[in-house]
């Protein structure tokens, strides 16, 4: 989805067509063809890029201008043609913006190369030591030597709309200096003038300061302000990665992830193609973008919005014109800016794919991450285009870098007319709903003109009190829940926190005592929550997401009392449960194209800024799998999805993981010899089956089909690394436990086999071949992933072996003597009844499907589909191979067995039960069993002394 800007001012009866010659209502436009009259040919035709402006400035240095006047000179013949382009020729909002930020990079990097060039020859060059050439010398000395050491390098940081390349036609530009590491200068020719490389940088700042931003005859090429530098204007003017990062970790305010979040180096030019920025990147993304779901900012950015305002409020409050400013005013660019902002770095930790500079491109993301509906994106995106031509006009009349609507009515009318309005008052219909719709969407995302709260059950974000003590919201709360909240007064877990976060932790006991009492949520959900958030208390952004989000908690309360295992999983797993928040959650099913293709877009995010290393890999995998599981546990419990739905969207999950992770560590496989492997993964068990539970291992088999003569070796070493990358543990868990036990031979035959051995193994060919139990188990195999070609080849093994000839009696006796073995080493306590293990359990109708597909298969072709217990029950009775109902009531049973014991698990409760729950299902499961085996002796041998206990 691309978000659209176009906008369509109110009706075709408001467009007009544009007047030729529009441009030069702009007085500005007026005097710079008067006084730039013949330079203006200068600059070629068409829209000016940056080509183009290197050739006319070039062109001006030629006739004489000194490299400042001819940067100055440059941009005046640069926003006269933007001029025309956009109100006479309706250019995009794109080219204008984009025109300015190439205008800016090539001052920036002229000067930068004027002043280095001025300062070398008084200085010398700033050095510091050549890492990776000091590191091959043999010596100490040696790596003091000159081929030990280079240049020091200094990077403009653009902020803001630079960094975005979003500038208006008369911005200012917001900048930052950071030079790579502390040293010294050469000094000059000879050999004196030697200063720190913090004194030459310092120097240099102040020199490009003086050559783009000092009024001269010609004006100024940009305003520049380092405002936004570390410290501020009392900061250093340029500073070391060691000092940002320092300042990042210690000083670093939540107001400035935002500014950081479009800074991009823009000079020097010759750096920008190299990997040397890198090492600036690196410090940022960590900053701006926090591993977890961090609500934290939100309060921030309230706190920043109403100093903006408020300063705005008190400028217009002798001068009511100031209200019409379409950048700081309610409603205006900067609130559409913050509303992308805040998503972007409350979410783009965790999903690099959000990860943008440009406000438009932000919004066409955050509509595929399914953060913000369509309708709502466009609306704001076409709101953003008009606020910012609105902006460019106002701009364009005197060349002021101003942002509140005109007072002159022949200025009025010019903006609506270039717009396409059919005069004033129309314009400025459109122009005030559309700061409406901002100012609705902002407010909105940050909760302002919610009700005060008083402190019971408030949905609002801070209550009418400055703050509450323990005594007081003690005293409110329930006793159960107050007695449990009771023992954190003294906990020095609580008593560590800072004052915003236990002012939001009292607020969130507050709600939940209210909702306890209202008979919203129960006792043992608010007793859970409190497990649950104690040991999360130091990780504030949890307590900030909950009090953003009052419907996330009332969710998570619901979660919580509905199971005991979900909230164990959400204490594994707390970041997922922002999921909560949208109304869609239980209205959607997982589908793996969408999810494997999420994954890829946020793989080739991480990819684009050089973050993809193994071990990013492995924790945006764990991320996106426990999001997903976490979603089908939300619908499970809510009852959206029944037993049967669950363990389809928990194996479709198994097989989208398994896709992803064999193609990406293909990808990284240094010994990789070909494109795509000729491998397959062979799903059994509750895999194969599509019965995954939550918490499921993986039974897997690996073959491969490949003429390289180094093939065995490298699908070896693939399938280990594949291993490896399920299960081992990073900082965000695991993902499968991986059960290999059913390859040919078991645990002492190889990791990976060729198709051949295993076909052969299979269809008992030559000495080696499978055991009964095996074929029992490729019953409800299936080739998870890998070629086309052997998908088909494995479906015609399996399909030999169901439909291979073979004695009904004997296949009887060992099927019926291994479910024996089973059941003994399962014990049931006396008086109870196992809902898997126990004589009429659930393993007794699996073991009967797989002796009617073992048996009948190849006269009853409907047995061969690997469709589940059930169906092949329905299958069985249809063929005639069950009385008349025997197979729908064993059916009926099984399935309520499964939800019994998936209810079981959820609760974490035993599976042994009273025998009376259950009496009718064990009964119709006794018919089965009786009707299949008969008689059969379960005392003969079926085969090695290991065998799976499934």
């Amino acid at each position: 989805m691309i978000v659209s800007a176009t906008l369509g001012p109110g009706g075709p009866d408001q467009v007009v067509s544009k007047a030729l010659e529009a441009a030069a209502h702009s007085r500005f436009v007026q005097r710079i063809r008067r006084r730039y009259h013949a330079e203006l040919a200068l600059l070629p035709p068409g829209p000016p890029t940056a080509a183009a402006m290197r050739q006319t400035l070039a062109a001006l240095q030629a006739g004489g201008l000194d490299t400042p006047a001819a940067l100055r000179v440059l941009r005046h013949l640069v926003l006269e043609r933007l001029a025309v382009l956009d109100v006479e020729h309706e250019a995009p909002l794109a080219l204008v913006t984009g025109a300015m930020t190439d205008l800016a990079e090539l001052a920036l990097d002229t000067a930068l190369q004027v002043a280095l060039s001025e300062l070398d020859e008084v200085h010398g060059a700033p050095t510091c030591p050549d890492e990776a050439l000091a590191a091959t010398s043999a010596t100490a000395a040696n790596a003091k030597a000159a081929a030990g050491w280079r240049r020091a390098e200094l990077w403009i940081v653009g902020m803001g709309k630079l960094g975005a390349r979003e500038l208006n036609v008369s911005s200012d530009i917001d900048l930052i200096y950071v030079y790579d590491q502390d040293g010294e200068t050469r000094g000059n020719a000879l050999g004196r003038g030697r200063i720190s490389n913090h004194e030459y940088f310092a120097k240099a700042v102040k020199r490009i300061y003086s050559l783009i931003g000092d009024n001269t005859e010609h004006g100024q090429v940009f305003r520049v302000d380092l405002a936004l530098r570390p410290n501020g204007n009392s900061g250093p003017p340029a500073l070391s990665l060691d000092a940002l990062e320092e300042y990042f970790l210690v000083q670093g305010r939540e107001w400035e992830r935002f500014a950081w979040l479009k800074s991009r180096v823009v000079a020097p030019q010759q750096v920008l193609d190299t990997d040397h920025p890198q090492a600036l990147r690196a410090l940022v993304q960590p900053f701006v973008f926090r591993r977890y779901l961090d609500y934290s900012v939100f309060d921030a950015l309230r706190s920043l919005h109403q100093q903006i305002r408020e300063h705005a409020a008190k400028r217009a409050a002798g001068n009511p014109g100031r209200l019409n400013d379409v950048k700081l005013s309610r409603g205006g660019i900067r609130e559409i800016e913050f509303t992308v902002q805040l998503l972007q770095v409350v979410r783009a930790g965790q999903f690099p794919e959000l990860r943008t500079r440009a406000t438009l491109e932000a919004l066409t993301r955050l509509v595929r991450a399914g953060l913000m509906p369509e309708p709502k994106a466009v609306a704001l995106a076409q709101a953003y285009e008009l606020l910012r031509k609105v902006e460019h006009r106002i701009q364009y009349l005197d060349d002021q870098q101003t942002h509140l609507l005109p007072t002159r009515d022949d200025d009025l009318g010019w903006i609506a007319q270039t717009l396409g309005f059919a005069d004033t008052a129309a314009f400025l219909c459109v122009l005030d709903a559309q700061r409406e719709l901002v100012a609705q969407e902002f407010d909105t995302l940050l909760g302002a003109g919610a009700l005060p709260c008083n402190g019971k059950g408030c949905n609002g974000h801070a209550p009418a009190a400055p703050s509450h003590d323990w005594l007081t919201v003690l005293a409110q709360l329930p006793p159960g829940l107050g007695l449990r909240v009771a023992q954190w007064v003294e906990s020095p877990r609580v008593q560590g926190l800072r004052e915003s976060a236990r002012q939001r932790l009292l607020r969130l006991l507050q709600r939940t005592g209210a909702w306890l009492e209202e008979g919203r949520v129960s006792e043992g959900a608010a007793l859970r929550l409190c497990d649950w958030i104690e040991p999360l208390l130091r990780r504030e952004s949890y307590l900030a997401l909950l009090q953003e989000r009052p419907a996330v908690h009332e969710r998570l309360l619901r979660m919580l009392g509905a199971a005991q295992w979900p909230a164990r999983y959400l204490l594994r797993h707390p970041g997922v449960i922002d999921d909560l928040a949208g109304q869609q959650l239980y209205q959607e099913r997982f589908e793996a194209p969408q999810f494997e293709a999420d994954l890829e877009a946020r793989r080739q995010a991480l990819a684009a800024g050089g973050d993809d290393d193994e071990e990013a890999l492995l924790d945006l995998l764990r991320r996106a799998h426990h999001a997903e599981v976490f979603r089908t546990l939300a619908r499970d419990v809510e009852g959206v999805l029944t037993v049967e739905q669950v363990a389809d969207d928990l194996s479709a999950l198994a097989d989208a993981v398994l896709r992803v992770s064999g193609r990406w560590c293909w990808q990284r496989l240094k010994q990789r010899h070909r494109d795509e492997p000729r491998c397959a993964i062979i799903g059994y068990g509750k895999l194969g089956g599509k019965e995954l539970g939550y918490g499921s291992d993986l039974d897997i088999v690996f073959v491969y089909d490949d003429p390289d003569e180094r093939s065995s070796e490298v699908y070896a070493t693939l399938v280990r690394k594949l291993i490896n990358w399920l299960t081992v543990k990073t900082g965000e868990g695991d993902l499968y436990e991986i059960d290999t036990a059913l390859r040919p031979n078991g645990n002492s035959g190889l990791l990976v086999t060729s198709f051949d051995a295993f076909a052969h193994y299979q269809q008992n060919r030559g000495s080696n071949t499978a055991w009964t139990w095996e074929h029992q188990a490729i019953t409800r195999a299936r080739c998870v992933l890998g070629p086309p070609d052997l998908v088909q080849r494995f479906e015609d093994v399996r399909l030999a072996v169901l439909t291979a000839p073979r004695s009904s009696a004997a296949l009887a006796a060992e099927i019926c003597a291994m479910r024996e073995r089973l059941r003994q080493a399962h014990p049931v306590r006396a008086g109870l009844f196992d809902i898997k293990h126990s004589p009429g359990g659930m393993v007794d109708v699996e073991f009967a499907v797989q002796h009617l597909v073992l048996a009948h298969a190849a006269a009853h072709p409907a047995l061969c589909a690997n469709s589940g217990n059930i169906a092949l029950l329905h299958a069985a009775e249809h063929a005639g191979l069950l009385p008349a109902g025997v197979g729908q009531a064993a059916a009926r049973a099984y399935r309520a067995l499964r939800q019994r014991q998936h209810r079981a698990r959820l609760d974490e409760a035993s599976t042994q039960i009273d025998p009376a729950l259950v009496a009718e299902h064990s009964a119709a499961v006794r018919a089965l069993w009786a009707q299949v085996f008969g008689s059969v002796d379960c005392t003969a041998p079926v085969g090695p002394a290991a065998l799976p206990t499934r």
